[in-house]
């Protein structure tokens, strides 16, 4: 498949390069050229789209979710998290088959694609299932390792993880991860630990979101989840914390030395009352920063726009500085730094023999305009009804309000509607 982009903006995210106009060739899923200049048409094109002046830039990288948990959207709110985690998600998902996963997975990668998603760092069991709706539906995913006590053993991670990435050439891939500190016991994470040295490999985790967490880990370890982990030998190859709000400053010395990343979940966060991470000294360190929706029950809508301003005007705030975490910065942890700490090096920017994962922007909107600054627009006023078009590895699958994916849309919310009456009776 040959695809020409021209008459564009174009954004490539590459550093110190400022938007040009230009055009973008495309083959097989990998870019050709990204330029100004129109080099001599060597073969004919599958497709030629005239994108109008509007911007086209990298798609954005959910840095962690829990697709599935779609069926529990607007089920259990307003609640704490312990309560809410143990009270409400825990049975429900108990009651989940694999075809259930695969349907909610499906409405899950469609709300990504409306938000300009083009790949998700996604947590969540029965991955057979996700991989089969992922695989129809052309989506981009890395699954993050899940078990802790209450299921999944380290030798099937660890066939996970050898059987999706045995071929770079596909949407999916794996890296090495467990649910929580919380709900691990320490034989487990040693286990772990060892998974992680035989491959040389990073290790992802929820850490650090509350204050209790933080406290009850101090009361059984005397150290903070961060140390403790890192007394097991989980974080040798580095990895990445899920949220991170509660920490203390050892736990920035040990983040840095390790090279742990951080992926911040605003909106989740805010709405279950954990905290607000501390983004702006993370980057003043120089610790790598993404950004994630976190699960569609504890969000409850997988958006990047709004996780895009959360971060930033909470950051603001909370430093009462108006110059913290700029605009460029944010743009950045939704792109660049989502395809780092989900290992997609070939995903990052826009440039040739990078895969064609691509958004366009819809910049004759009211919100886009005036256009004094395209970025600034995209993260203060930008929303879902600026996505024109979604590209993954070259091939559209969302363009101007039609998805791509193989399946009608009212075949998927039928099917979501189905497993959540049967149960939780709704």
């Amino acid at each position: 498949m040959r695809t020409r982009i021209y008459n564009a903006r174009i954004l490539t995210m590459e550093k110190g390069r400022e938007i040009f106009h230009g055009e973008i060739r495309i083959e097989d899923g990998k870019i050709l050229y990204v330029g100004e200049t129109q080099p001599k048409e060597i073969f004919e094109w599958d497709e030629q789209i005239d994108a109008g002046g509007n911007l086209v830039m990298p798609g954005f990288k959910n840095a962690h979710t829990h697709s599935p948990m779609t069926f529990l959207r607007s089920y259990a709110d307003d609640m704490k998290l312990q309560e809410w985690l143990f009270d409400k998600v825990f049975p429900a998902e108990a009651e989940l088959t694999g075809e259930d996963i695969f349907w909610l997975t499906k409405l899950a990668v469609m709300e990504y694609l409306t938000s300009g998603i083009t790949a998700a760092f996604d947590m969540y069991k029965l991955k057979e299932d996700s991989a089969r709706a992922v695989r129809e539906t052309g989506f981009r995913m890395v699954f993050c390792g899940d078990i802790n006590d209450f299921g999944g053993t380290v030798e099937d991670m660890e066939q996970d993880y050898l059987s999706y990435n045995q071929n770079p050439e596909s949407l999916l891939s794996y890296q090495i991860g467990f649910h929580a500190e919380y709900t691990t016991g320490k034989e487990l994470m040693k286990k772990i630990a060892a998974l992680a040295e035989k491959y040389e490999a990073p290790v992802y985790v929820h850490c650090s979101e509350t204050k209790r967490e933080v406290e009850e880990c101090r009361e059984k370890t005397s150290m903070t989840p961060v140390a403790y982990m890192d007394s097991l030998g989980l974080f040798k190859y580095g990895g990445g914390l899920f949220h991170g709000v509660h920490m203390d400053d050892s736990d920035f010395t040990i983040m840095k030395e390790r090279s742990i990343s951080v992926v911040t979940n605003p909106a989740s966060n805010l709405k279950l009352a954990s905290g607000i991470a501390p983004v702006k000294r993370y980057l003043d360190m120089g610790i790598t920063v993404a950004i994630g929706t976190d699960g569609p029950a504890s969000n409850n809508c997988l958006d990047m726009f709004r996780e895009m301003f959360l971060t930033t005007g909470l950051q603001k705030a909370v430093c009462n500085d108006p110059e913290a975490v700029p605009a460029m910065d944010v743009l950045k942890m939704a792109t660049v730094n989502g395809a780092r700490v989900m290992g997609l090096s070939d995903c990052d920017v826009l440039s040739a023999g990078k895969r064609a994962d691509l958004i366009m922007i819809d910049l004759m909107q009211p919100n886009m305009q005036p256009l004094h600054n395209i970025e600034k627009n995209i993260v203060y006023s930008g929303s879902k009804q600026n996505i024109r078009m979604t590209m993954i590895n070259g091939k559209i699958v969302y363009r101007d309000g039609e998805f791509f994916i193989g399946e009608s849309p009212e075949t998927v919310y039928r099917n979501a509607n189905r497993i959540a009456e049967r149960i939780l009776g709704s």
